[in-house]
Formats: structure tokens, C-alpha cells, sequence
């Protein structure tokens, strides 16, 4: 998939793992300036090194999303930097797997703060700079989550749904000053990132993503495609448009599908280990990788979201060929 990003300067938060890692290398191969955000500063290291090594140029700023000050702190050095932001990626993450009534609110809070409000955060310090500009790109990750929500996972499917709200507002205030900055959401499917290893879990057996499973390099290479392209929204993988769309028109009967199968689908068959990392609070030395454990399972490829990109292509064709054959039928 074609984008445009060489010599931009792109911000990414959750830069140190999954979606956010692969999302730097893949900016890092058409040529962008990136500045990576994080809390794990030794982690964000090893991603600028790769960044380096794929052809792009890194800073690594640490720190915790949730702080409003501290994200506009990192979006003036990023400016100071590497230049005028044109690309702000927000994906930085953390949750927690149980059911409400098992969750501290202090928790709730955390998730909540860090999953939404640093989307919030974010976009109004890459508006700070975009508006007075009449120009750049922020680029929400989202999920289908943020349309279909699922049980066990109230905080993330919750903040989803939120940053969806909080996106179509900002959006129309946007169209509303005639403004060129543009907001984009790119709908993910059910991803193989560390997030099953190391997101606070109070369930009796560790989490997994629900089937099918793709790789964090698809999820990249749609938001790497977004931030290029004015676009809405950007769905990737067919388990997302038919969770999108069958939420749509049979909303209760997904609810008592998941009430029944929602439960067992996310949870693998062991028990969690009594020394089970969490992240909700700090980050994990050691963790931070591209990838989760599921590769084995996992597509490197989706060709729904290949038929999304291309869609106005496929329908031009599609068009063309249907005025040869009306030609064709009107001259015999």
C-alpha cells in the first residue's frame, strides 16, 4: 500500500510495543522523522535503534500518556527536534481483563485514563500546533471494539467507544472552521501484541485474542496508509466489518452470543500464573516486543482491508466495465 511520508514528522504514542513498535517501523521505511512515546525509556531505545535501521530517524521521549503537561512537553521537543508535526498516531494502551463488579475503581480510573484521556491529551497537543498550520493528520487507533463491545473487557471496550464519540465530535469542529487538519480511525481486528501477556488479569485463566488473529505489521501498515489518505474510517480485517455491521442490525442476539460464548473465547486453557505480570500502573521491563505468542495463529495479511484501500479503484473498474457491457448490448 502506497503512502506519501517521506520526510514527515510523525508522532507515535505506545510506541515501545505491538501495534505502536510495528507502526515506527513500518513510518521508519518511507523515510518519516518519529518521535516515540512511552513509558519504558530503555524500551523506546531498542525501537529507535530499529527505526535507525529501517531507514527512518527516532527520538524517545518516556513518559505516562494519562499526564496531559507531560504529552505537551513531548509534543514542543518533538517540534524542536525533528520539526512541524504532520502525524500524530494515537495507540497507547492498558486495561484490565475481569468482570466490572471484580474491578477497583482506582483501576477502572487508570485504564480509563490512559486508554481515553491520552487520546485526548494527544489530540488537542498535535491541534495545538495543526490548526494555526490548516494542515496534518492524527491518526486514531481504534478497534471493533469501539462499535461491538464484549464482556471481560468494559475499560478498553468502553474508552474505544469514547475515543469514537470524541473523534466524530472533534471532526465536525474541524469541518465547522473549514479547517484541512484531518481525523482518521483505523478500526482494528483482534491483534497478536503483548498486551495478553503482560494487561492486568483478575480471570482464572490468562487471555487471548478472539479469532482470527493478525499481525501487528497488517494494523501498521493501515495506519501508516491513513495517515497518507483522507479517509474516515479505515476497517481492517473481515472479523471487524461483520462485527461492525452485524452490531448494526442484530445488536441483542450478539449480546446473548457473547453472554454464552464471549467468556471461554478470550481465555486460554491454563491456569494464570501466581506471578503474572501487570502494566496497568508500570510498564514491564522485559516485555516490550512487536509480537505476542501468537504467531502460530496469527495472518501476516488481510485481504479485507486490501479491498478497503483500493475500494475506489475496484468501483471505478467495476463501473467501467459495466458501461462497456450497457455499449455493448446497446449497439447489437
Amino acid at each position: 500500500m502506497k503512502a506519501n511520508i517521506h520526510g514527515m514528522t510523525v508522532v507515535i504514542t505506545g510506541a515501545s510495543a505491538g501495534v505502536g513498535r510495528a507502526s515506527a517501523h513500518e513510518f521508519a521505511r518511507h523515510g518519516a522523522r518519529i518521535a516515540l512515546i512511552g513509558r519504558d525509556e530503555a524500551a523506546l531505545d531498542d525501537v529507535r535503534r530499529e527505526v535507525e535501521a529501517c531507514g527512518g530517524r527516532a527520538i524517545a521521549i518516556a513518559l505516562d500518556v494519562s499526564d496531559a503537561a507531560a504529552v505537551e512537553a513531548a509534543a514542543t521537543r518533538t517540534e524542536t527536534e525533528l520539526g512541524d508535526i504532520d502525524v500524530w498516531v494515537n495507540n497507547a494502551m492498558t486495561t484490565v481483563f475481569a468482570p466490572l463488579h471484580e474491578i477497583s475503581p482506582d483501576d477502572y480510573r487508570r485504564a480509563t485514563e490512559v486508554t481515553y484521556l491520552g487520546y485526548v491529551w494527544g489530540t488537542m497537543s498535535a491541534l495545538r500546533r495543526m490548526r494555526s498550520r490548516n494542515r496534518g493528520t492524527i491518526v486514531q487507533v481504534g478497534s471493533a471494539l469501539a462499535y461491538r463491545s464484549i464482556p471481560l473487557q468494559s475499560p478498553y471496550c468502553g474508552a474505544k467507544h469514547a475515543i469514537r464519540g470524541f473523534t466524530d465530535s472533534v471532526r465536525s469542529e474541524l469541518m465547522h472552521e473549514r479547517s484541512r487538519v484531518h481525523l482518521t480511525m483505523v478500526q482494528m481486528p483482534a491483534l497478536n501484541t503483548p498486551q495478553f501477556e503482560w494487561a492486568e488479569c483478575l480471570l482464572p485463566h490468562p487471555p487471548q485474542p478472539v479469532p482470527p488473529i493478525f499481525q501487528p505489521e497488517v494494523a501498521a501498515r493501515a495506519v501508516v496508509w491513513a495517515a497518507a489518505h483522507r479517509r474516515r474510517e479505515l476497517y481492517v480485517g473481515s472479523s471487524t466489518i461483520k462485527a461492525i455491521w452485524a452490531n448494526k442490525f442484530v445488536a441483542g442476539l450478539l449480546d446473548r452470543y457473547l453472554a454464552h460464548a464471549g467468556y471461554t473465547a478470550q481465555m486460554q486453557d491454563r491456569t494464570v500464573a501466581s506471578d503474572r505480570p501487570s502494566n496497568l500502573w508500570n510498564p514491564v521491563p522485559g516485555l516490550h516486543a512487536t509480537h505476542g505468542p501468537f504467531s502460530d495463529r496469527a495472518s501476516a495479511s488481510s485481504p479485507a482491508l486490501w479491498l478497503d484501500v483500493n475500494r475506489n479503484w475496484l468501483l471505478a473498474g467495476a463501473a467501467t466495465g459495466l458501461i462497456a457491457v450497457l455499449l455493448a448490448v446497446r449497439r447489437k
